[in-house]
């Protein structure tokens, strides 16, 4: 069986520097392997500054680099998303495909341990292969409002996602499955929405190599949201059970306030009387404005960006 291309696929955002540190450790990590595991590598940049960094020059004279330059910023998921579906025709369903960030917060040296499960079941094309966070360096406001979010995550889809860009799998998936709508939403917690068979290898997250991130609160903030998004229809149940109990319970404990009164002259403050009255009114109100929301915003997100990769060729 003839030996397949390794793909190593990174967004660059203004952040040259690190990314050429990153392809000098994967070079030398996996190099002595050519010929034997792989017949070549290849990196894909994804130059999500649209073309306004000056500093691409340098990686668009070497041979192995090949950069990919959206029209616009998308945002290091969608720009992942975006240069796979534009690189399509030359991936092969055999090679394998690593997406990585490029500051060095996803270690290279994790590398090896996410492509054994591949290499050890070469004939099944359809294996994801995810890296588990296990350890951050991040500051302490920032892991508060992380533990916080990692709550909310779970209390709204019932689970959690301990994963972002770290992945690998076979060019099989960039084939059938990156197409899928839900990829346009979010690229990291979209392989757990879709149910796929899973092997997470734990990896802890790195130090960057140079420069500092361009990720503000903010963008944190909207990239939370993003994660959320693939799970729509999970949000959407789960807020209309939870919604719905509250309307029930509200509802009945109200009448049952009503009948006490006048049955058994019963002294129910009016305060109790009237939340319970106000919870019975809003629930349904709730509920309806959850799922409008989420649905307009789901499909504004995913209309805006259809058939991008194909209007911008």
């Amino acid at each position: 069986m003839s030996l397949a291309t390794l793909w190593i696929v990174s967004p660059v955002y203004r952040d040259v520097e690190s990314f050429l540190i990153l392809r000098r450790e994967i070079l030398a990590l996996l190099t002595p392997r050519l010929g034997t595991s792989f017949r070549r590598i290849e990196f894909v940049v994804v130059d999500d500054s649209g073309g306004l960094d000056p500093e691409m020059k340098h990686l668009r004279d070497e041979a192995s680099v090949n950069v990919v330059e959206p029209p616009f910023n998308l945002g290091h998921q969608r720009a992942l998303v975006y240069a796979l579906r534009t690189l399509v025709d030359r991936i092969d369903d055999e090679d394998f495909v690593v997406t990585l960030d490029a500051d060095g917060e996803d270690r290279p040296e994790d590398l090896p341990r996410l492509l054994e499960p591949l290499e050890r079941e070469v004939a099944n094309t359809r294996k994801v292969v995810l890296a588990l966070r296990t350890k951050r360096r991040e500051s302490l406001p920032f892991r508060v409002l992380y533990f916080f979010y990692r709550l909310l995550f779970r209390l709204l889809t019932g689970i959690v996602v301990r994963s972002g860009n770290y992945a690998a799998y076979r060019g099989w998936l960039v084939h059938r499955l990156l197409f899928h709508p839900h990829f346009d939403l979010c690229y990291s917690s979209t392989f757990i929405s879709l149910n796929l068979t899973i092997d997470f290898v734990p990896a802890e997250r790195g130090i960057r190599y140079a420069g500092v991130s361009r990720m503000s609160y903010a963008k944190l903030l909207m990239h939370g949201v993003r994660m959320l998004l693939p799970f729509t229809d999970r949000i959407a149940i789960r807020a209309l059970v939870a919604l719905g109990t509250i309307f029930g319970v509200s509802a009945l404990l109200y009448l049952a306030g009503l009948a006490s009164r006048a049955i058994f002259g019963a002294q129910v403050p009016d305060a109790v009387m009237t939340a319970l009255l106000f919870a019975s009114i809003l629930c349904p109100l709730a509920a309806g404005n959850v799922i409008v929301l989420f649905a307009a915003f789901t499909q504004a997100r995913g209309t805006s960006l259809k058939n991008l990769e194909r209007e911008s060729h």
